[in-house]
């Protein structure tokens, strides 16, 4: 079997590549525009590596990859800037006819990763069967773009997994990102550390459980043209997150909490119903 994984060299993918040499004997096809970046990845070398730009023009997109049998998508421009109009304007057409070339000329099965953001501005424990209602731009175009997935569906035979991701930390994340944050105060020695109040709730995953729920997920048959939440589970608050964090690094610092305000584009306290995934690892035991 051939598993091509879009997005090889961004923080998930350079995990999950990993996640896939580990745990199966697939060949795995792995893709990037960016061919310097995808070289200082541990896994170049052990997969097959064809770069690619989504504004390049191929006929044939599946011919292109070697006919896989599966994709995982997770290739997507313009992060953390969650308001951006490019999500709209630009990333969801691109990666619409991206995705309907693979399907048109013979993919099988794709995987894509959607967001937490799809389901708007809720509060409380966040169920797939919720309507969604995106409040921001990125949350927007995701959703939109599995509703093309499903109107591709009704015209094409593919079976396709959308995965909704929470909130991630681990290795290689973004350098704005909260944990990133808090490693760099630890590495410049810093007494303090300025942040929001704090009491946000949020579901985050380490991006090692992150991966593995990804390609279980796209293993599994239990769950077909159905969305499945990627997440802990739980909520919990951001400065008690932070305080384990520091805790587990044996690092003390003072928090100045407040110096930031709430973040506008999403809810106060939520986090994600994982009864889909905890059935899929079940049955993957």
């Amino acid at each position: 079997m051939k598993i091509l994984v879009t997005g090889a060299s961004g923080f998930i993918g350079r995990h999950l590549i990993n996640e896939l040499i580990e745990h199966t004997s697939h060949e795995i096809i792995a893709t990037s525009r960016d061919l310097s970046k995808a070289r200082s990845c541990d896994w170049f070398g052990k997969v097959r590596y064809i770069p690619y730009d989504l504004d390049s023009s191929i006929e044939d997109l599946f011919y292109y990859f070697g006919r896989p049998d599966k994709v995982i998508h997770l290739a997507w421009d313009g992060l953390p800037n969650y308001n951006d109009s490019l999500h709209i304007e630009k990333n969801l057409y691109r990666h619409y006819f991206f995705i309907k070339n693979l399907i048109a000329n013979g993919l099988k099965e794709i995987t894509v990763t959607g967001t937490c953001f799809e389901y708007g501005m809720k509060n409380g424990c966040l169920s797939e069967n919720d309507q969604t209602e995106p409040s921001n731009m990125y949350g927007l175009a995701k959703d939109t773009l599995r509703k093309f997935l499903v109107e591709l569906s009704k015209s094409y035979d593919f079976k396709y997994k959308w995965i909704r991701l929470f909130y991630m930390h681990g290795e290689g994340q973004s350098s704005t990102s909260l944990f990133s944050l808090l490693d760099s105060a630890i590495l410049n020695k810093s007494d303090s550390f300025d942040m929001s109040g704090g009491e946000q709730l949020r579901d985050f995953l380490h991006i090692d459980d992150v991966v593995r729920n990804i390609y279980l997920i796209s293993q599994q048959t239990l769950y077909l043209n159905q969305s499945i939440n990627c997440c802990s589970g739980v909520g919990a608050s951001v400065r008690r997150l932070v305080e384990e964090y520091l805790k587990e690094r044996n690092y003390k610092l003072k928090l100045n909490l407040g110096v930031y305000p709430y973040p506008k584009h999403e809810p106060m306290a939520f986090w994600g119903d994982i009864r889909k995934l905890e059935s899929i690892k079940k049955h993957a035991i």
